[in-house]
């Protein structure tokens, strides 16, 4: 879902925010007025004073918007194949903050390998990167993606390494994200 740019917002209680790109957490007040710039995946971008902050979607109804679904509704007796699926799926609804493409289009995510433990639970393991070394979202962005996939019910637990070799480049993006971004 991308919402309309420049949509007006107003918070109504105070919460907790992401200063973009610096990945530092701050407090935003009752009452702050902004704009929402995109609403994409499990979190909102807003502009604040001219300044770019995120907020995750446990906080959507501080500025009157509804977080998205989760997959933890999902039966727990899952195939093999299905998480899978399901992984990169979750992987697709984890955006940068600054660009309105998914991690996966945007070319971010290395690698993704299983494990199945005993009892028929997963372990998952992945390596990505950032479109920029510097940029203080890698911790937030990694969190996201860790928190997006140990929703899925057969998940143990999911493991997201950040790495910066080799660099990312546009090559690494898909057609779409190329289209959605103008980096032909």
């Amino acid at each position: 879902m991308f919402s309309k740019i420049s949509e007006p917002i107003e918070l109504c209680r105070d919460c907790v925010a992401i200063a973009v790109p610096e990945g530092v957490e701050v407090h935003l007040q009752k009452g702050t007025v902004g704009s929402l710039a995109q609403a994409l995946g499990n979190s909102f971008t807003v502009y604040v004073r001219g300044r770019m902050f995120r907020i995750a979607a446990q906080d959507a109804d501080a500025i009157g918007k509804k977080p998205p679904r989760t997959v933890s509704e999902l039966p727990p007796d899952l195939a093999s194949e299905d998480i899978e699926t399901l992984v990169w799926e979750q992987m697709k609804t984890c955006f940068d903050p600054e660009i309105p493409v998914n991690i996966v289009d945007l070319g971010l995510i290395y690698d993704c390998t299983f494990r199945q433990q005993e009892g028929g639970l997963h372990e998952v393991f992945i390596k990505m990167t950032l479109t920029e070394p510097s940029c203080g979202m890698g911790p937030i962005l990694a969190s996201d993606v860790k928190n997006r996939i140990e929703q899925i019910p057969t998940v143990a637990t999911a493991q997201v390494e950040l790495v910066f070799d080799p660099p990312w480049t546009k090559d690494r993006m898909s057609d779409l994200a190329r289209l959605q971004t103008g980096l032909y």
